[in-house]
């Protein structure tokens, strides 16, 4: 006689592999079956072509605009932007929201500077900062800046507001009782995946920000979608909004590769 199964996990269901591929396959039949539905929308004329292109139309475009270089000239110009917005605004962002969080009475002394200041979007600063640096790249790099300052600086006070108090005394026991030392072997090291991920906010945030930095003709990926918009060209239109998005998908994924190596002491 043959035993029976003690169990139904002894024999596995030929669905057994599909469920474990279903995580990978679903993402990618999700987008497949969106832009199935776009092309059916645009090419059965149910929307204009000139309101919405079908994604057929997408790589024709985009291939015209990388042959005449408007293409590279426009991410490279978005790129500089980008990283030097993202630099000052969260590095500055971080390290007022470190001190701020080592520092309680700073903390107190500026909690109504930036209750005045935090509810006032970027766009609301583009006036001053065509005023005071006029229609130029130092213009966007101040706007990007703004944009990703905010988001640091809380993400940096939570997380060293957030550091054991107890890890702190350790270190005070064992010599480390300076501001510069509890900031070094201390507060950082607990703060850091806290302030990282506030770090990864601020990518986005700050792609985001690049086109409402551009709009006003600094020249880029926003500046060049605008003259496409008033050209009626929505193909190109959507050319530079995918580029966003792979531009974001490529800094996001960079940044995820070097986070995990900064934090693998974690695991």
């Amino acid at each position: 006689m043959t035993a029976e199964p003690s169990s139904a996990t002894d024999v596995e269901t030929p669905a057994a592999p599909t469920a474990r591929r279903w995580p990978l396959l679903a993402p990618a039949i999700g987008l497949v079956g969106f832009f199935a539905l776009w092309e059916a929308v645009a090419s059965l004329g149910l929307v204009p072509k000139t309101l919405l292109p079908a994604p057929s139309d997408i790589p024709r475009a985009w291939r015209s605009e990388i042959a005449g270089g408007f293409w590279w000239d426009s991410v490279l110009g978005s790129l500089s932007h980008y990283i030097s917005g993202l630099v000052l605004g969260s590095g500055l962002g971080l390290a007022l929201g470190v001190a701020c969080g080592l520092l309680p009475r700073l903390e107190t002394s500026l909690q109504w500077v930036v209750r005045v200041l935090r509810p006032i979007p970027g766009l609301a600063w583009v006036p001053f900062a065509i005023i005071w640096f006029g229609i130029s790249p130092t213009a966007a790099t101040f706007i990007i800046g703004i944009a990703v300052f905010w988001i640091n600086f809380f993400a940096a006070l939570g997380a060293v507001q957030t550091v054991d108090r107890d890890l702190i005394e350790v270190a005070q026991a064992f010599g480390h009782s300076s501001l510069m030392g509890r900031l070094r072997k201390v507060v950082l090291p607990a703060a850091l995946p806290g302030m990282l991920s506030g770090l990864r906010t601020g990518l986005g945030q700050a792609w985001m920000a690049v086109v409402a930095a551009e709009l006003f003709g600094i020249p880029g990926v926003g500046a060049r979608m605008m003259q496409a918009a008033s050209l009626l060209a929505t193909d190109l239109v959507v050319v530079y909004m995918l580029t966003m998005a792979l531009l974001y998908g490529i800094t996001d994924s960079l940044f995820e590769f070097a986070r995990r190596r900064l934090l693998a002491w974690q695991r």
